[in-house]
């Protein structure tokens, strides 16, 4: 077996084994990325509450509601698997559960790109100006770009 290789390429599993090791690995995937959001979304959550705020001017707060309003969206959108699986336990629907979730991974994935983009602008927006902002949130879009996007895609052309 060269590197790379998987007991699927081979062909050694059959399409139930093969969607539950699949469901399996979305689930790990799903827990990283839930972790993240919910930590971002609960510290989006309590920022009103801060003594700074009041001082946003309105281009900021639209920024914010934004980002918080994608984060909490994100943040339903990576946990919807769980509730998925849970009305259709048993129901033997495994394979349209691997496929929405693959769905929702994607889409996670691109919320808490756009969300952490979204946290990165609003920072430097309010720590060291609108300019400051907008670099710092292109080279945040260049990094997720180049690493969830870019790399993978190089690897999978090889």
């Amino acid at each position: 077996m060269q590197y790379g290789d998987t007991e699927d390429s081979r062909g050694d599993l059959s399409m139930a084994e093969r969607l539950t090791r699949n469901w399996n690995e979305l689930l790990q995937e799903l827990r990283v990325m839930q972790t993240g959001a919910q930590i971002l979304t609960g510290f989006l959550l309590t920022v009103p509450f801060s003594d700074r705020f009041e001082h946003l001017d309105d281009t900021q707060r639209v920024i914010y509601l934004c980002v918080m309003v994608g984060s909490v969206v994100t943040t339903c959108v990576i946990v919807a698997p769980a509730s998925f699986h849970r009305v259709l336990f048993r129901q033997r629907e495994r394979d349209w559960l691997v496929a929405a979730s693959h769905q929702c991974a994607r889409v996670g994935l691109a919320g808490l790109a756009i969300v952490s983009t979204g946290v990165v602008l609003l920072v430097f927006d309010v720590v060291v100006g609108t300019t400051a902002g907008i670099i710092a949130a292109t080279s945040v879009v260049v990094l997720f770009g180049s690493l969830w996007l870019g790399l993978p895609l190089v690897v999978r052309r090889r």
